[in-house]
């Protein structure tokens, strides 16, 4: 199958560019037909001129959807129709991609399909959660209300992923540049202190000749430690994604006194977020603790959750799997508990959620002040005892002369 570029019209009289797949050109200028356009020109791309679509990430981030959805929401309320919405919003997305998606959405519903089974084809662009509240939206006749709760959950989605970069960046950094130290002073700054007490007849003190060795090791075998480093930076990348991984994860996410507090209360704050979300549109509480199970980024909580969704299906109350996994905090299923005994599960979660935001935001300064000390005082030990091997020769030297 052959690309075609294509120049055409809208039905606004404004002139559109892009690409379409096709077998021949006939079918090229079919397919810009059924986009909506009227063709100008339709011509075969080759290597060179073929569009680029460069994206540094697959699909879009949670902040696009975000403001995709709240824009969305504008423009309903304003009274635009739903295809005059995607249109004016796949011209203003900067994400080629994302804009791409939207009017192919565009372009579906033009042909009779509804807004939400036309997201449903693009997954990567538009996760199941917002398809099935936006298929809940059209089906009680109140979409903007729904693209409005949605917008809400990926501004906080947003928020906790800004707060969980924030938390990691720095020792990973930190961790980098220790690394990056050692390395060069090791290979360049020791070997010219070394060469100078090579000349001097006395005897280096164990700490100076165990840093000697390791300086010749370095400086023998750098590129072989470089490409060690990379390595295991690119086997723990593939590592984290394997199922084998993703429970070791979860595992030292729960168990490392550093991380569980912020762990548990992230996890609790989005399970009372999505599911309050869900279930104020009218999701059915299976459907929904199953939807919500697949947010979370631990996979313990994740499977906890799927095997509430199996004691849901046999009548038990959410709040029993969810004590039961010893995963959750006590309040999570107090609060749960209580919200089937009112019938008021989505407000209650609603508060619930409100409160472990800013438990997050807490437990996530909390880890910094933590972690901050700890790396402060291996950072520390690390030039301490290069610097002690080399002004330990110093002072040998110096006590030896006063000797004299």
């Amino acid at each position: 199958m052959a690309s075609f570029g294509y120049i055409a019209v809208d039905k606004n009289g404004k002139e559109q560019k892009g690409s379409v797949e096709a077998d021949t050109k006939e079918k090229a200028l079919a397919a810009v037909r059924a986009l909506g356009y009227t063709p100008l020109s339709v011509t075969p791309q080759s290597f060179l001129t073929k569009d680029i679509n460069i994206s540094l990430t697959k699909g879009t981030t949670v902040r696009e959807k975000s403001l995709f959805c709240r824009q969305f929401t504008s423009l309903l309320r304003a009274g635009v129709t739903i295809i005059d919405s995607l249109g004016m919003l796949a011209e203003q997305t900067e994400n080629k991609g994302f804009a791409k998606a939207i009017k192919d959405v565009q372009t579906n519903i033009q042909k009779g399909e509804t807004l939400g089974n036309s997201m449903r084809q693009l997954p990567e662009y538009f996760p199941s959660m917002l398809v099935n509240l936006v298929d809940a939206g059209e089906a009680s006749g109140s979409l903007d209300v729904s693209l409005e709760r949605m917008a809400i959950q990926f501004e906080k989605d947003a928020k906790l992923q800004g707060m969980i970069k924030k938390a990691m960046i720095y020792p990973i950094v930190v961790c980098f540049v220790a690394i990056g130290v050692v390395i060069l002073m090791l290979a360049y700054v020791v070997p010219t202190f070394m060469e100078m007490f090579a000349d001097l007849d006395i005897e280096m003190p164990a700490l100076t000749v165990a840093v000697m060795a390791a300086s010749e090791f370095v400086q023998s075998h750098l590129l072989l430690i470089l490409g060690i480093i990379i390595a295991l930076v690119i086997g723990i990348k593939y590592f984290k994604d394997t199922p084998r991984g993703k429970a070791m994860l979860g595992y030292l996410g729960v168990k490392i006194p550093a991380l569980a507090n912020f762990t548990v209360k992230s996890s609790a704050s989005r399970l009372a977020r999505t599911l309050s979300t869900l279930l104020y549109a009218g999701i059915p509480m299976v459907e929904a603790v199953e939807i919500t199970a697949h947010t979370m980024t631990n996979v313990l909580f994740r499977d906890a959750l799927l095997e509430a969704k199996e004691e849901i299906l046999k009548g038990v109350p959410l709040s029993e799997p969810l004590k039961a996994s010893g995963l959750f905090p006590p309040m999570v299923v107090h609060m749960t508990s209580i919200g089937e005994e009112t019938g008021d599960m989505e407000a209650m979660l609603e508060k619930m959620a409100d409160y472990y935001d800013e438990e997050v935001e807490l437990a996530t300064q909390s880890m910094m002040a933590a972690l901050e000390p700890m790396i402060i005082v291996v950072l520390a030990i690390i030039v301490g005892v290069l610097v002690g091997a080399v002004v330990m020769p110093m002072l040998s030297l110096y006590t030896g002369l006063e000797n004299l």
